[in-house]
């Protein structure tokens, strides 16, 4: 998932000196919107596994579990993330201009 995120935010991203700001926000927003979709996308895979399983559908326990622990994990690394952009964000605010 990490080298998926890179790869695309970088791509779109490349250094050109025609570059506006604002292509570069929406390449930006495109990217985290991108980056939650595929964490929504884990989880949601995570739950119909899930429910096959206490429904009794043949389902392997493993791929169940790993699932679940793929899930868990994109979501710590996007909270992580998160946690760092508005740390970031309020380091901004704090310094004088």
């Amino acid at each position: 998932m990490i080298n998926g995120i890179q790869n695309s935010f970088f791509s779109t991203a490349a250094p050109s000196s025609s570059i506006k700001a604002a292509d570069v926000q929406k390449s930006f927003a495109n990217f985290l919107k991108d980056a939650i979709q595929q964490v929504n996308d884990q989880q949601v895979a995570a739950d119909q596994l899930t429910d096959k399983l206490v429904k009794g559908e043949n389902v392997d326990l493993h791929q169940v579990m790993i699932a679940a622990q793929k899930a868990g994990i994109s979501l710590q690394l996007a909270v992580e993330v998160r946690n760092k952009a508005v740390e970031a964000y309020q380091e901004m605010m704090r310094m004088q201009v």
